[in-house]
């Protein structure tokens, strides 16, 4: 079968400095943290202070209150950026063949608020009071359901759930279902509502969140003084597209998907490969599709958690995967403003690496200053940079041993 080109025509965004693509961006552009004291939950016998939340969300903009109220957070997030994909991409979905439209759009843990809040009613209130709809609530695919219900798209509807690595490998199934003709648009990407006392509980007695205090020192890749990821929530959604298809309709054509890899470390549950081969060779695989050399690349939105291992052995791979290129190549973080969405992540930085294809721009990581001594590449600490970038790479390296990477480069007939 001949594979088709897959381009991207719409981009929506909820994150914790802009419940838009386009505030969101603005405020990349500025250098915004949207790091804050957690306000979601009373974290007095909490070591963990600081979360990256979403500010001031309207579901509305997306569904009336009542269909709101019968989804939890991270299935709002998940159609709010949806719809706000499908309207930049203009597509119409009364003129299309809604069998061929499909939705994968994935969720790391699902609600974990509807988890925690019926646990106490059991304990409190016995079995007879749980919530009828606790189950279709909570539950990590409805995220893409209730896309699909908001959006009438009928075909291929999946939930990619693969930790960290969840968005990433959600937009790159997608990019296949198109590339072979299982479908003609995909609406792709991550949500996440994470910020919950389970999890980040569970989180901090895994070691892996800052307990910084300063919200400008919170989350810091690849720096030295890096002390751990920053608990973020959001959404970040595609509208990917067959070539001639978004053509045929006069699509604004934003970038185009060229390449896609996927690997298994087969190590450890949560360390990355200690030297990098998996990840490295989910970045090969993306530069052998797109049928392109490393000295190509011109950016990489690195997975970068500010974690010590993931910084350490994310840099390892890129060195693996780029050798003598490695130095080269432009890197950054936007976990350094908008901490680490989980699920979401490679859903919102793919959007990044779009918006950078489309106006050459690759932002600084933010407060990151002194890179540590093995993290010796360039992690645009210095501000950030205005160059030609033709081709960008996203990284995501989840829980388990996933990894995953996409390449996107400027459209050209």
């Amino acid at each position: 079968m001949e594979k088709r080109r897959v381009v991207v025509t719409g981009l929506g965004s909820v994150t914790p400095i802009g419940n838009n693509t386009s505030s969101f961006w603005e405020g990349v552009k500025k250098g915004q943290v949207g790091i804050s004291e957690i306000t979601a939950f009373d974290t007095t016998d909490f070591k963990v202070k600081l979360a990256a939340q979403v500010k001031d969300f309207d579901p509305t903009v997306a569904m009336d209150q009542k269909t709101a109220r019968r989804m939890e957070l991270f299935s709002r997030y998940a159609v709010v950026a949806a719809k706000e994909a499908v309207d930049q991409s203009g597509l119409d979905i009364e003129k299309e063949d809604p069998f061929r439209c499909g939705v994968i759009v994935g969720s790391g843990v699902g609600s974990m608020q509807a988890v925690e809040r019926e646990h106490i009613r059991l304990l409190e209130k016995g079995p007879g009071k749980i919530a009828p709809l606790l189950v279709p609530m909570m539950i990590g695919n409805m995220a893409a359901g209730n896309i699909s219900i908001n959006t009438g798209f009928r075909g291929k509807c999946t939930d990619v759930v693969s930790a960290c690595a969840t968005g990433t490998h959600s937009i790159g199934d997608a990019f296949r279902a198109i590339a072979y003709n299982d479908l003609d648009v995909c609406l792709a990407g991550g949500c996440e509502a994470g910020v919950t006392p389970l999890c980040v509980a569970g989180f901090t007695s895994l070691t892996a969140l800052s307990q910084e205090t300063d919200r400008s020192k919170a989350s810091l890749p690849f720096d030295k003084n890096r002390s751990g990821f920053v608990m973020g929530e959001g959404a970040g959604v595609v509208l990917l597209e067959e070539l001639n298809h978004a053509k045929a309709r006069g699509a604004n054509i934003l970038a185009e998907v060229v390449g896609y890899g996927a690997t298994a470390d087969a190590f450890h549950i949560t360390s990355p490969a200690e030297d990098g081969s998996g990840a490295a060779k989910a970045m090969e695989l993306a530069m052998e599709e797109a049928g392109i050399t490393p000295d190509m690349v011109d950016y990489i939105n690195a997975h970068g958690t500010a974690t010590h291992h993931n910084d350490l052995f994310e840099t390892r791979a890129i060195k693996k995967a780029f050798k003598e290129d490695a130095t080269k190549v432009k890197i950054n973080s936007t976990k350094s403003m908008i901490g680490h969405l989980l699920g979401a992540a490679g859903g919102v930085e793919f959007i990044v690496c779009v918006k950078s294809v489309m106006e050459d721009y690759i932002h600084e990581t933010v407060g990151s200053t002194v890179a540590d001594d093995e993290c010796d590449l360039d992690y645009c600490m210095d501000g950030p940079v205005k160059t030609r970038v033709n081709y960008a790479m996203s990284n995501s390296l989840g829980f388990g041993g996933h990894n995953a990477t996409l390449l996107v480069k400027k459209y050209e007939e």
